[in-house]
């Protein structure tokens, strides 16, 4: 690592000695689908984030379209969502037959309280708020929104769990998050639910998976419905395989046509070895890294940087999104081919909703979106994980400073 010309990869997962020694042990006991790593894995993440329930799933979308699913979000119904942010956020609404209802973002590309003031209709049933990056949204602002008088008002319960609550549903897709914190809470105890994804290239990885936790008001019983949406992400059976494979314990029901999107223990143990380890160690080194560029690009004023930390918020240091002032797609375009002349990779966070195929087939359109193209076309994301050293750094950030330089002076 350092050397010149070594390929520095954008996102390679963090797989070492314990990673693999947990996965080993999994292997070894002879149980390796949904069974005690699962368990300790959400027990884990729920103390972490300050909720008592939190239920690992196979994927964030999954998670997603399970918890919509459970607030009786069906065809008809509106879920808002921000126009800058990855696919899985608008796929998960409409794999239930709802309508995503896109809002532009703020400045530091969060989703709007302003805008989804303005986009709540009586379809409207939920709010996706989605942590840039790692970078928390106004929860606050946004929690404000749904339970105003008028937006209550508004309100049309149609389901008894919808009646139970009396409000638009928050449901967090901090997907980047796991680790940031909103005004000294951890991301997971913002919102009513919130989801995590634990996929190849997140801060805690299982290869593919995701997390729920649950954080209901009090007038719902939060174990009680853990049980529930674990019955429901495993086929709707009344027993797992864990408890079937005891002797004699072959007797089940399905009580409900549930999904099969369980996390299987040998996934769950990859995951587990990097989470003890996470806050102390992988979470720290993201933070030198995001510290070190910052430091770096704060120099020249032809960039503009990511947030890390304010009064109320602090990032995951998930992704390191850098803008190029003046830059357009063109030349973002010229800017990242230098760079990979340079065996460097870097990465774009996120081609806007409204740009992609299905979205304007959808009759979406990026004009109406001003901030998200704004904040997409002139962005590079740089590489940030735990295995990178300071060397390796200060060649990813030389790298970038001449490219732009270097597409700059041909104009």
């Amino acid at each position: 690592a350092g050397a010149e010309n070594v390929p520095i990869p954008f996102s390679p997962p963090y797989i070492d000695d314990d990673v693999i020694n947990e996965v080993v042990k999994t292997l070894r006991s002879g149980w390796i689908t949904t069974g005690p790593k699962v368990k300790e894995l959400e027990q884990c993440v729920a103390a972490y984030t300050g909720v008592k329930h939190a239920l690992a799933v196979n994927s964030a979308t999954s998670a997603l379209m399970l918890c919509l699913h459970w607030y009786g979000i069906t065809k008809g119904d509106e879920v808002i969502i921000p126009a800058y942010t990855y696919c899985a956020t608008a796929l998960a609404v409409m794999h239930l037959g709802a309508t995503p209802v896109m809002v532009d973002v703020q400045d530091d590309c969060t989703i709007s309280p302003q805008k989804i003031r303005e986009a709540i209709s009586t379809k409207t049933k939920a709010i996706i708020s989605v942590d840039f990056a790692g970078w928390p949204c106004d929860y606050d602002s946004i929690i404000h929104c749904i339970s105003e008088d008028t937006q209550l008002q508004i309100f049309n319960s149609e389901t008894e769990v919808q009646q139970q609550l009396g409000r638009i549903l928050l449901l967090s897709e901090a997907a980047h998050a796991l680790g940031a914190t909103y005004k000294n809470k951890r991301v997971g105890s913002c919102a009513d639910i919130t989801v995590f994804s634990l996929h190849a290239v997140k801060n805690v990885t299982s290869a593919e998976g995701g997390v729920i936790c649950l954080n209901m008001p009090k007038t719902f019983d939060n174990s009680a419905l853990y049980n529930l949406l674990r019955l429901w992400s495993l086929n709707g059976q009344t027993k797992d395989a864990f408890s079937k494979s005891t002797a004699g314990g072959w007797r089940y029901d399905i009580v409900y046509p549930g999904f099969k999107i369980n996390l299987p223990d040998v996934l769950a143990a990859i995951a587990l070895a990097q989470f003890r380890k996470y806050d102390a160690g992988l979470l720290k080194k993201r933070k030198r890294i995001f510290d070190f560029y910052t430091a770096f690009f704060k120099e020249n004023t032809g960039f503009i940087l990511p947030g890390f930390y304010d009064e109320n918020k602090t990032s995951s240091c998930h992704i390191f999104p850098v803008r190029i002032k003046g830059c357009t797609e063109e030349m973002r375009a010229k800017v990242i081919e230098k760079i990979a002349e340079k065996n460097v990779s870097v990465n774009v966070h996120f081609v806007p909703l409204p740009m992609l195929t299905i979205f304007k087939n959808m009759g979406f359109n990026i004009n109406n979106f001003p901030n998200a193209y704004q904040l997409f076309e002139n962005e590079i994301s740089l590489p940030i994980y735990p295995q990178l050293e300071i060397e390796d750094c200060k060649r990813i950030c030389h790298t970038v400073l001449q490219a732009v330089e270097e597409i700059q002076k041909k104009l």
